[in-house]
């Protein structure tokens, strides 16, 4: 009995001190939010996007071989595309989306997911290409779903 509380023990021990990547919140709840952050912490993601789609771009067309720099370009695209990804399902679509009781606040609920879901299809979409007309995409549905989020939670 003593050796199997011991490894139990051992074992609880050893989970908690196990360092964890941090994701976009808490899941608590904890109550401590900051949506306006998130949208600029978004914004700011796809200026990071758009920068190395123009150095992927550049880089390519330069008659030196940059092949390292350019991996390392598609690397931060496709880190910061996935950052857009985490922040609109794991924040607003986990934890500050609220389902409505009955059909008030129905609509704005729809819109809400119509935003969150294109923020993720246009960052995939940013993944997998250099065209800018994706970073455009991004930045209209931000302002769209700031503008919409806003008047949902009065802020």
């Amino acid at each position: 009995m003593k050796r199997s509380f011991f490894g139990l023990f051992l074992a609880w021990a050893v989970l908690l001190s196990t360092p964890t990547a941090a994701l976009a919140h808490c899941e608590i709840p904890c109550g401590i939010y900051n949506d306006e952050m998130r949208f600029e912490m978004i914004l700011e993601h796809i200026k990071t996007i758009e920068k190395s789609m123009n150095a992927i771009n550049d880089l390519s067309l330069a008659d030196k071989g940059n092949t390292n720099q350019v991996v390392r370009w598609v690397s931060n695209k496709e880190r910061h595309a996935e950052e857009i990804q985490e922040i609109a399902t794991q924040y607003f679509l986990a934890q500050r989306v609220k389902i409505p009781k009955g059909t008030k606040g129905m609509k704005d609920y729809v819109e809400s997911l119509k935003y969150i879901h294109q923020l993720v299809v246009f960052a995939m979409k940013a993944k997998q290409s250099t065209d800018i007309k994706h970073v455009k995409a991004l930045q209209e549905t931000t302002e769209a779903y700031r503008a919409l989020y806003r008047k949902m939670t009065g802020h």
